[in-house]
């Protein structure tokens, strides 16, 4: 509960005592690539979700990737898409293919081959749309899949997918620090599947993901973080994208949506289980542009 009106803190430098559920969050525009599902499979399997030979409903997953996309645009945010290629069926997840922050692009590096091309055609749409010094990696990197923006710290997830190489690199090129967590169970194979951002200094994760010392870090840097339960993450519930006040996740994560309500979030749910299929959620198909706009208005202006 907040502070009575009216009684002064006897510091004048003590700043009042908020509740996390009495906190004011600000909702900030953010502009997001998205790729169509034109070509969605799962023909392959490269994580513990997949199971080739699964049926998938292409119409239903168009239509719950449209209504992500309409979720965005009437939150206020930007959605820009890339055309999706045949024979890249894993291209819907384009936020695995790059990071960009405060305008500069860094592209991706696949582990598997089964996805090495997606990168080269996102790392094609940097450079034609004007993002600043768009550079490939040296090292395996799986962009947002592993890298997550939290404030002016790139939190970057190893053990599956991206080498540790990659977070040294990662952050030369984008002028941020980089925090590595070691992730420890297959089925959290990305840090985006353990790990969801809430706004610049809060975020929400799954513990048991992570080793002991990758736990330690958390902790001490966010003691305030939403922990998640088991039952939300067998939906991606952690898999979220948030402006800082709404909060898109998968309507199966209910527990974890009272939790951000408690925090003074604005859950906002909608069904992407489709996706699910290939281990897939919200985030993954969510590729934050990070500076986008005021490189394009400058262009324009």
């Amino acid at each position: 509960m907040a502070p009575t009106a009216g009684i002064e803190s006897e510091s004048p430098y003590e700043e009042p005592a908020v509740a996390p559920g009495d906190a004011v969050r600000h909702a900030h525009p953010r502009t997001y690539l998205m790729c169509p599902p034109t070509y969605f499979d799962v023909v392959y399997a490269i994580n513990d979700w997949m199971r080739p030979g699964e049926p998938v409903d292409r119409d239903r997953a168009m239509s719950q990737w449209s209504a992500l996309a309409d979720t965005y645009r009437r939150l206020g945010h930007e959605v820009l898409t890339i055309d999706p290629v045949e024979g890249l069926p894993d291209m819907v997840f384009v936020t695995d293919s790059g990071l960009v922050v405060d305008g500069v692009a860094l592209g991706a590096r696949y582990r598997t081959a089964e996805r090495r091309a997606e990168a080269e055609h996102v790392f094609r749409w940097f450079r034609d749309n004007g993002l600043i010094r768009p550079t490939l990696p040296r090292y395996v990197n799986e962009g947002e899949g592993d890298f997550l923006v939290v404030g002016d710290v790139i939190l970057a997830g190893t053990g599956f997918r991206s080498d540790p190489r990659s977070h040294a690199e990662a952050s030369a090129h984008l002028g941020r620090p980089v925090i590595t967590l070691n992730l420890v169970n297959p089925r959290y194979y990305h840090l985006n599947t353990a790990l969801g951002v809430l706004d610049d200094s809060t975020i929400a994760y799954l513990p048991s993901a992570f080793s002991p010392d990758s736990r330690d870090v958390l902790g001490r840097m966010f003691p305030d973080a939403v922990i998640a339960a088991e039952t939300d993450t067998d939906w991606l519930g952690l898999n979220l994208v948030s402006d800082g006040a709404n909060v898109v996740l998968p309507v199966q994560a209910s527990h974890l949506a009272d939790q951000l309500s408690d925090r003074g979030y604005e859950p906002v749910p909608v069904d992407y289980s489709e996706f699910l299929k290939s281990g897939g959620g919200i985030k993954c198909s969510t590729l934050e542009l990070r500076g986008f706009r005021g490189i394009r208005d400058e262009s324009q202006g």
